[in-house]
């Protein structure tokens, strides 16, 4: 079967390769000249089963208005009229109870967890190399209260059987000894050692050159133009090149995937958060992390990726633009300093941004559609590093009519009401 993938982000490339290993035809279209050049290209560097959670949680709306508050704040909105904001906004708050977190983590922490064993058996299979750690992710509390506050997502990481350990001040300085020259910040953390980290960029490249080696056909600098819908089936996409037809389609378009599929009357809320992050070169190797420190106050992840230091975060709320704003550089860069003072050349840092696909609820959008040949793999917010290579293993599954190696209940677009119009 020909399959054509929209998109060549971690998710489409992921899912190209494990296709082709399936023995279909696979087309990837790409606007841009290369995989992994938008959303993959500088993101936090997180493999984080453990921390997969969802934004909306009970007592969020009061959080955001203290971050929206903070000099160093997590949260931007940016002031606009954008009625898919608006909805967008609504929904989250609609999850923002104690039942729908639940509910919503338990999903998101079913596939990341598929997903990070799926890329272990990757590794182990093609010895693809990306700055890889198996160290864990250390979540960081600055406060007693912070500390206090965990026990209800300790409640689901225990349920979903994920590996965890509180720590005291002297445990986290055993996993993280560079937190030793400012231990007077912060009174625990909890630790999740079945979290990895490594550069998403990187994989996302050399799995693309593995995939080509499978017969995948990339067609860089193609922009998509629309989506065909013929009755209950897709006809072809239209690019600037013609028309591309397939048998079946899989749009792994990350935040503009909406944009392209609502036209032919499929709706999926999912909205463009933007992220930033900062790579600065280690200049101290004993003074910087060993693998992911997540600052629970400021919500940004320290991460070590070879010879580099990433730190990524930020919740702005803007649309699909990707201006740089030095405020949230800045808040990066306070991080850094105020946790790893002597790890990196804060001087030499990249400032990048990027656009996460986020639901309201957390939970991507993957699987199929009410539309017979249009499947979807998008939707997955800060976690499409995370959730990579066991979206892939499931879309080829769902693709070739086999059974997923995990349950879709809650995965896909079914969850949401009246999502595909008749054509």
């Amino acid at each position: 079967m020909k399959v054509l993938v929209l998109g060549a982000g971690v998710i489409g490339v992921s899912a190209a390769y494990e296709l082709a290993g399936a023995g279909h035809e696979v087309v990837v279209l790409e606007r841009q000249p290369g995989p992994g050049l938008e959303t993959s290209y500088a993101n936090a560097g997180e493999v984080s089963p453990g921390y997969s959670a969802p934004w909306a949680g009970p007592g969020v709306p009061l959080k955001a208005i203290k971050w929206l508050a903070m000099h160093h704040r997590p949260l931007v909105i940016r002031p606009n009229i954008d009625w898919s904001m608006i909805r967008w906004s609504l929904a989250m708050l609609r999850n923002c109870t104690a039942a729908r977190y639940r509910i919503n983590k338990t999903r998101m922490v079913r596939l990341a967890e598929y997903s990070r064993d799926s890329l272990r058996a990757l590794r182990a299979a093609t010895g693809i190399a990306y700055d890889e750690r198996t160290r864990g992710t250390l979540q960081l509390f600055r406060t007693q209260k912070q500390f206090d506050g965990s026990a209800s997502d300790i409640a689901v990481l225990r349920e979903s059987g994920v590996a965890f350990e509180l720590l005291d001040r002297a445990g986290c300085l055993r996993h993280e000894p560079a937190l030793g020259r400012v231990q007077e910040k912060f009174v625990g953390g909890l630790l999740l050692p079945g979290d990895e980290t490594g550069d998403c960029h990187r994989f996302t490249q050399r799995l693309a050159e593995l995939a080509q080696q499978r017969g995948v056909d990339f067609r860089f600098e193609t922009t998509i133009r629309a989506i065909g819908r013929s009755g209950d089936r897709i006809s072809g996409v239209t690019t600037d090149g013609g028309i591309v037809a397939a048998d079946a389609y899989l749009v792994a378009l990350g935040s503009y995937s909406p944009l392209l599929l609502a036209p032919i009357g499929v709706r999926i809320p999912v909205y463009p958060v933007k992220g930033y992050s900062i790579t600065v070169p280690i200049s101290d190797a004993v003074g910087a992390p060993e693998s992911t420190v997540m600052d629970e106050t400021h919500k940004v992840a320290v991460t070590r990726l070879g010879d580099r230091i990433r730190a990524g975060g930020t919740a702005e709320l803007a649309g699909y633009t990707l201006r740089l704003h030095d405020a949230r550089r800045k808040t990066l860069v306070h991080v850094v300093n105020d946790l790893f003072p002597d790890g990196g050349d804060i001087n030499r840092a990249e400032f990048w941004c990027g656009l996460r696909p986020m639901t309201p609820d957390g939970t991507p959008v993957i699987g199929a559609t009410a539309i017979g040949n249009l499947f979807l793999a998008t939707g997955h917010g800060t976690l499409g590093w995370t959730m990579a290579a066991g979206t892939a293993r499931v879309m080829a599954d769902v693709i070739s009519g086999r059974s997923a190696g995990i349950a879709l209940d809650g995965l896909t677009i079914a969850r949401y009401r009246d999502a595909v119009r008749a054509g």
